[in-house]
């Protein structure tokens, strides 16, 4: 039911709230509804009923409702991306980010992306943040500027040398118009591929797409930067092949020129009341662009590799720093929470800042350090959408349903299905939570075996046309 390690690690109130659960009546139900929603840490409770009917004869196919299940409630998945929030519910986000970036770089004939996109111009590109000041780091060859080679797990990487020069308003605001960043650079990527193709915009238009998804993810230092697949596609997208001048080195000139470029600069204006000469934001030089191969050769990232690391970071927020995954509401709270130093002094900086420049809302966004933005998104036609993969996934588990209450022999346009449900709450007892965790765990080391079980199995011949 639940291993021996997590047994020996709970207190006495714990514990017996286990035994309690454990003892009840409903508990394989319970049980039940845990592995449903894939270990879920945090599940939503519901309270109503279900009534399916047949539409022609209006006989009464199945009726549900909560009165009969553990403690009068249904549990639903909670949804949140956040690993630390719900790890359940992240590997699920993270499976979908996996899938979706996958689609738009091998293709998917379930979503009619052609195959022949994994032949189009593509690279893997990273856009970091400038330096705000010195921090501690892990320099190749040598040691630190503070003269320590430091190990992985320092707690010193990534936090000022003198944190009383470094610029922790321009940190925060970079953050902050990240988004901004991002979204002239796109534009002025258009311009330089047209630039180096020797083709006016509006022929660009009309025979070229640019395609990307990108993920954010925070550096040490509680910077912002953008991983991304960026890709040439015809003007209609992944239907469309892309011209006959479009290549992978034209690509990547493109985008280091429009990093580079005086456009892709977001202005911050003074404010001679709070003090504040101004900033002038921009990418950092650490500019990566990289080839993707269909298939590795040993020095070139993969498709697979791209795909694993892009949802890797889609399920992760700024906690990496050392701040929290909630809101904070005032900024004695950080203190009081015991944050690290550097967090916390860019936790503040957004408190400072904040009357300056409302608008930009940081205090909102003070435990993101300022970031505002989505932690993954997509241009419209890369690929799918997670929305049509949970939807997928939903027919999936409807179908299922179907078939096991025997109704799969009615068409579902011939089904009526009348419902109400009520929100009666959310989260799990001490008990309940730990093996909650349990069952995660083992539903976790299932997957794996299966994955591992998958990778042993002989390529067939040709399986890969």
């Amino acid at each position: 039911m639940t291993d021996t390690a997590t047994v020996a690690g709970l207190d006495a109130a714990t514990l017996g709230d286990m035994l309690r659960v454990a003892g009840s009546d409903r508990f394989d139900r319970w049980q039940d509804q845990i592995r449903r929603t894939g270990g879920c840490s945090d599940p939503i409770h519901l309270t109503g009923w279900s009534i399916a009917k047949d539409r022609t004869t209006g006989e009464t196919l199945r009726h549900y409702t909560t009165e009969n299940e553990p403690g009068g409630r249904l549990r639903i998945a909670c949804g949140n991306r956040r690993a630390s929030r719900c790890p359940a519910c992240a590997w699920t986000y993270a499976g979908d980010t996996y899938h979706l970036i996958r689609a738009g770089l091998v293709g998917d004939q379930r979503h009619e992306i052609p195959a022949t996109i994994r032949h189009r111009p593509r690279v893997f590109a990273t856009l970091t943040a400038p330096s705000f000041g010195p921090v501690h780091n892990q320099p190749t060859p040598g040691a630190c500027r503070c003269g320590i080679a430091h190990r992985d797990d320092d707690p010193a990487l990534g936090t000022p040398l003198d944190p009383t020069r470094y610029d922790y308003a321009g940190a925060v605001l970079f953050n902050n118009h990240a988004g901004e960043l991002w979204h002239r650079f796109i534009n002025r990527l258009r311009r330089e591929l047209a630039a180096q193709a020797g083709i006016t915009q509006k022929a660009f238009k009309e025979t070229a797409r640019l395609s990307y998804g990108k993920v954010a993810e925070f550096q040490k230092r509680g910077a912002v930067h953008f991983h991304a697949v960026i890709r040439i596609d015809g003007p209609d997208g992944p239907d469309t092949p892309p011209p006959d001048w479009a290549s992978t080195d034209l690509l990547t000139q493109a985008i280091r020129a429009a990093a580079a470029h005086s456009y892709v600069t977001v202005t911050v204006p003074p404010s001679e009341e709070a003090g504040y000469s101004g900033w002038s934001l921009l990418w950092g030089r650490q500019l990566d662009v990289r080839p993707i191969k269909a298939f590795g050769d040993g020095s070139e990232i993969t498709e697979q590799a791209v795909a694993s690391y892009v949802a890797k970071y889609a399920t992760k927020a700024a906690e990496n720093t050392g701040t929290v995954d909630r809101r904070i509401g005032n900024r004695e709270a950080a203190t009081l929470l015991g944050l690290p130093d550097h967090p916390r002094r860019l936790i503040d900086a957004c408190f400072d800042l904040a009357p300056a420049y409302p608008e930009r809302r940081l205090t909102a966004w003070a435990h993101m350090l300022g970031f505002r933005g989505h932690f993954s998104t997509k241009s419209r036609r890369y690929s799918t959408t997670l929305g049509t993969l949970r939807q997928i996934r939903a027919d999936y588990r409807a179908a299922q349903e179907r078939e096991a209450l025997g109704l799969d022999g009615h068409e579902p346009d011939t089904v009526l299905v009348l419902a109400s449900w009520q929100y009666a709450g959310h989260g799990h007892t001490p008990g309940e939570s730990a093996l909650a965790a349990s069952i995660s765990r083992d539903l976790q080391l299932n997957r794996e075996t299966a994955r591992e079980a998958l990778h042993d199995q002989p390529v067939l011949e040709g399986a890969h046309q």
